[in-house]
C-alpha cells in the first residue's frame, strides 16, 4: 500500500509551504495545502466526460453563478481554456483576433490560436503603456468587407496582465463597442483575482461583461491544477465538444475539482470582492518589494498594482541575471527582474530578499567605481 512521504516531524510534504516560502519567480509556485488533499480524500469519483461527477458539476454551477454567467467547464490549464474558448467563439476563415502585443495567448501559448483556428492575430501596442483602451482598439480592428483585409472577430483582453490592471470602466466601453459592431469578447482573467482584490471592482462586475472569461485556480490561488471558462449554455456545449478533440476530456475529475474549490473559498474568498482570502496580503508586500526596490536607487519598469513587481534592471544599473544569482545565495529563487509575491511567500522571504536588494546595489556601485578607474589599475 503506498503512503505518503512525510517529514522528519511525521508531517506529510502537503504541510507548511516549503520550496514556495522562497520561489518568487511566479504564483504558480504556490504549493496545494492540507485542506486541499482533505477535499480531494472526500471528493466523489465519477466520470466528467459524460457530465456525471457531482463535485466537478458542482464546481461548474458554482463558479457560473460567481461569475454571472450561465454554465461553466473545468479544464486543465489556463492555455487550454483560453484556446478553447477562442476556437469555440470563431468559426471558418477569413477571421482575426485582436489582442494586446504582451498577451499570453500569443506569446506564451505556442502558438495555439494561428495553428488551431486558422486566425490572423492582430497584437496592439497599448498607447497609455499599462492596458488596450477602446481608441486602441478602433485604431486597428477590422470592420468593413474590404477583401484586402481580415475582419475583426474576436478581441481577447487580459486582466491582469503584468499584473496591471484594465479598469472596468474601460473594460466596459470596449465590450459595449465590440457587441455593438458584432465582435465577441474573450478576457484571459487567469489573474482576474488580483484585480478584484484590488478594488477595481467586484468578481462578477467583470466577468459578466464577456461573452467568455478563463479563469485559473492554480496561479496564485495555490491549487495544483486546473482551470475553468464561462460563458452561455450554447458556448459551454461548443466548448465541451473542442475540450474533448484536444485530449482535454478528463475523466475522475473530482479529484482536482475538490481542490479548485478550496483555493477558490479559502485563497481568494467566498466574498465578491476577495476580501476573506489570502490576496490582500500579497499586495501590500509587493508594494514594500517597490519601496525597498526604489529606496535604493533601483527604477521599476511597470507600476505595482498587484502582486507584481517589475524592476527595470537595466536601467538601474544590473545585469539580467545578477538578482536570481545573488538571490541564490540567499537561498531565494528569482527571475530576471519580475519578482511575483504569493500568499505563501513569508516575511522572511522578504527580509532576505531586502539583502538581495543590497548587495545587488553595492555591487553595482563596486562595478561603476572600478571601470572609472585607469586602465590596469583594478585589484587581481
Amino acid at each position: 500500500m503506498a503512503h505518503l512521504s512525510t517529514t522528519a516531524s511525521g508531517q506529510t510534504s502537503w504541510h507548511g509551504a516549503g520550496a514556495a516560502e522562497f520561489d518568487l519567480r511566479s504564483d504558480t509556485m504556490t504549493k496545494p495545502t492540507p485542506s486541499m488533499l482533505n477535499a480531494i480524500c472526500q471528493t466523489t469519483l465519477l466520470d466528467d466526460v459524460f457530465a456525471e461527477d457531482p463535485t466537478t458539476n458542482d464546481l461548474h454551477s458554482y463558479v457560473a453563478e460567481r461569475t454571472g454567467h450561465e454554465a461553466a467547464l473545468l479544464v486543465l490549464s489556463g492555455t487550454m481554456g483560453n484556446q478553447v474558448a477562442i476556437r469555440s467563439h470563431l468559426a471558418q476563415p477569413p477571421h482575426s483576433v485582436l489582442c494586446d502585443h504582451r498577451a499570453h495567448i500569443i506569446c506564451y501559448e505556442a502558438g495555439g490560436v494561428s495553428a488551431w483556428t486558422g486566425a490572423t492575430v492582430q497584437t496592439v501596442v497599448p498607447k497609455n503603456g499599462i492596458h488596450l483602451t477602446l481608441e486602441d482598439i478602433q485604431k486597428h480592428a477590422v470592420l468593413d468587407d474590404d477583401i484586402h483585409h481580415c475582419p475583426t472577430k474576436l478581441i481577447s483582453l487580459e486582466n491582469t496582465l503584468d499584473g496591471m490592471i484594465m479598469p472596468l470602466t474601460e473594460a466596459r466601453r470596449i465590450v459595449e463597442w465590440a457587441h455593438a459592431n458584432d465582435i465577441k469578447v474573450h478576457l484571459d482573467g487567469a489573474r482576474l483575482w488580483e484585480a478584484v482584490v484590488s478594488g477595481a471592482g467586484s468578481l462578477s462586475d467583470y466577468t459578466s461583461l464577456f461573452d467568455s472569461v478563463s479563469l485559473c485556480f492554480s496561479k496564485g490561488l495555490g491549487a495544483p491544477i486546473g482551470s475553468i471558462i464561462v460563458g452561455s449554455s450554447a458556448f459551454i456545449k461548443k466548448a465541451r465538444w473542442f475540450r474533448k478533440s484536444i485530449g482535454g476530456g478528463a475523466r475522475q475529475t473530482g479529484v482536482f475539482a475538490a481542490a479548485a474549490r478550496i483555493a477558490l473559498d479559502e485563497t481568494f474568498g467566498t466574498d465578491p470582492h476577495g476580501k476573506t482570502g489570502h490576496l490582500l496580503a500579497t499586495h501590500a508586500k509587493a508594494k514594500q518589494v517597490a519601496e525597498m526596490w526604489t529606496s535604493r536607487g533601483g527604477k521599476l519598469e511597470n507600476p505595482v498594482h498587484t502582486n507584481m513587481v517589475w524592476l527595470d534592471l537595466e536601467g538601474s544599473g544590473l545585469g539580467p541575471n545578477d538578482l536570481a544569482v545573488i538571490g541564490e545565495e540567499k537561498g531565494l529563487k528569482l527571475m530576471g527582474g519580475r519578482v511575483v509575491i504569493h500568499y505563501q511567500v513569508s516575511d522572511e522571504a522578504i527580509s532576505r530578499l531586502e539583502q538581495v536588494f543590497d548587495s545587488a546595489m553595492q555591487g553595482k556601485f563596486q562595478r561603476s567605481e572600478d571601470q572609472s578607474k585607469p586602465y590596469g589599475s583594478s585589484k587581481k
